[in-house]
């Protein structure tokens, strides 16, 4: 039985880059909804769970910090990885996203593969987190 394809929410105020990430992530498999705000995203996110969100940080409305927050502070979506990106590589953006519990931040430019690409080992550490690890036998 094949492994049902990943939901990913894309989050990202440009037309054309939402457009660009998201065709990446449905070329490599994925299912996408996309949102062009940090409102629109909570609500789409509180009311289908995604596997993952990649969202931009400079988004209108809730930024993607605020946006981490608030996902990360409701038990729907708590364990929901978010892959944050932004165009400001300075240390400020960095640290206060982190801190709002995104899993993973690249700086953008960044190629559709890479997004992709560690879209990929988010969702992998994910699931490697919920298997239980073996009991130790008390030989």
């Amino acid at each position: 039985m094949p492994a049902k394809a990943p939901f990913v929410l894309v989050v990202e105020d440009d037309p054309e880059t939402r457009r660009f990430y998201s065709e990446a992530f449905a070329r490599d498999g994925f299912h996408v909804d996309q949102a062009h705000n940090g409102h629109q995203a909570l609500e789409k996110a509180l009311q289908r769970a995604p596997d993952l969100i990649l969202t931009d940080i400079a988004v209108p409305g809730l930024d993607g910090i605020e946006l981490c927050r608030r996902l990360r502070a409701d038990e729907r979506t708590c364990r929901v990885p978010v892959l944050a990106i932004t165009g400001y590589g300075d240390r400020y953006y960095p640290d206060r996203i982190r801190e709002a519990g995104a899993d993973q931040l690249l700086i953008k430019p960044c190629e559709p593969e890479r997004l992709v690409s560690e879209a990929r080992k988010l969702l992998a550490s994910r699931i490697t987190d919920a298997i239980p690890a073996p009991k130790a036998s008390g030989r």
